[in-house]
């Protein structure tokens, strides 16, 4: 895989198996085009210095990829990865979270969180409480012993996962109409938390899952119909024969080619348990470690508690976990292409998965 690039997609799919590239051929389409300008001479300068040189800008290619079973699209220019950005180094993010521990109305659970009427899950590293203002009727925050939420062990997420688990059993049992569980992780302000304080959110839906979770089961089901395959089963392999995919304990990493935003992962299990946990952890290790990612996003789906599943027999559990950039810049990652038209991505899945993969092997 080294060397590979999105821009290489092109040859990349010529030179699969018939198989493999009739497959792609299902899921994607991929479209490319050049964008062409005349820079002025006073900004070559600039140029060179950002980009490495006037001719990379003057003649520049855009790839994009659309998945055409779920409606998603990314629009990648290899040359966007070298605007100039803001870094700093973990340890002065980790810095100014802990600065702000001062006021940290998580310190006190039981003080300083209500309780659902079913109670509590208290967890070896956290502990649940009803969130203060509800968005589901079910609807808790996992607040984590640890305030810093970069501080994080294999051990500690997969028991902030667990316990999301049994709250939902829990609420389940008291509600048993309630069976659609979600959880959710926002790393700090610019990934939407609004307290500092580790904490992830659970919610138990009725009536229907959540409409992007439905329209995914729905998709999948009319590719089963169509081409008598699983959607996910395909969507991995293209992925693998592409170098952009790995399994481990019969759960399987995807880094995916229509990502929402920046080095977006998907984590594909037959159950939610602890080995679909540490594929969880490998992922945000490797952000946090080796790909420098500090506030991130992590949405894990799961089919209907209870025994009325019909429809949702062969739909997997699915971890959606994307990079929402340095936790202090002011601009903002998404805008009004990703709202209302297509995503714009600055990272390359090549380069992802190259990082991903040599970390999850050496795991």
């Amino acid at each position: 895989m080294t060397g590979q690039s999105i821009a290489d997609l092109n040859v990349l799919i010529d030179n699969l198996p018939v198989q493999s590239a009739e497959i792609f051929h299902r899921i994607f389409s991929i479209s490319t085009s050049e964008g062409n300008m005349d820079p002025p001479t006073a900004m070559h300068q600039w140029i060179e210095q950002q980009f490495g040189s006037v001719e990379a800008v003057a003649k520049q290619k855009i790839i994009r990829v659309t998945n055409r079973v779920t409606c998603e699209e990314s629009i990648f220019n290899p040359l966007r990865a070298l605007r100039p950005r803001q870094f700093t180094d973990r340890l002065q993010v980790e810095a100014r979270i802990l600065d702000r521990a001062k006021e940290d109305p998580f310190a006190n659970p039981f003080d300083s969180t209500p309780e659902e009427p079913f109670g509590r899950v208290r967890g070896k590293y956290c502990i649940t409480g009803s969130n203060i203002a509800k968005y589901e009727g079910h609807h808790s925050i996992i607040i984590f012993n640890d305030y810093n939420p970069l501080k994080f062990s294999e051990e500690e997420i997969i028991d902030y996962i667990a316990t999301g688990k049994q709250w939902a059993d829990k609420a389940h049992r008291y509600d048993p109409g309630a069976k659609y569980f979600f959880f959710l992780w926002n790393s700090l302000k610019k990934a939407g938390a609004s307290i500092a304080h580790g904490h992830a959110q659970v919610v138990l839906g009725r009536n229907s899952h959540y409409v992007k979770i439905e329209s995914l089961r729905r998709a999948a089901l009319d590719y089963k119909e169509q081409y008598g395959t699983d959607y996910f089963e395909d969507l991995y392999r293209i992925h693998l024969d592409l170098g952009l995919a790995v399994e481990k304990d019969s759960v399987r990493t995807i880094c995916y080619l229509s990502p929402l935003k920046e080095k977006e992962i998907i984590i594909v299990s037959p159950e939610l348990n602890d080995t679909f946990s540490q594929r969880v952890y490998d992922t945000l290790a490797c952000y946090r470690d080796r790909l420098y990612v500090t506030s991130f996003n992590v949405g894990i789906a799961a089919p209907p508690l209870g025994q009325d599943i019909k429809g949702w027999e062969h739909f997997p559990v699915v971890a959606r976990i994307v990079d929402r950039g340095y936790p202090w810049d002011g601009s903002s990652d998404f805008g009004t292409m990703e709202l209302y038209a297509a995503s714009i991505i600055s990272s390359d899945p090549f380069r992802v998965a190259a990082v991903l993969t040599d970390f999850v092997q050496k795991v």
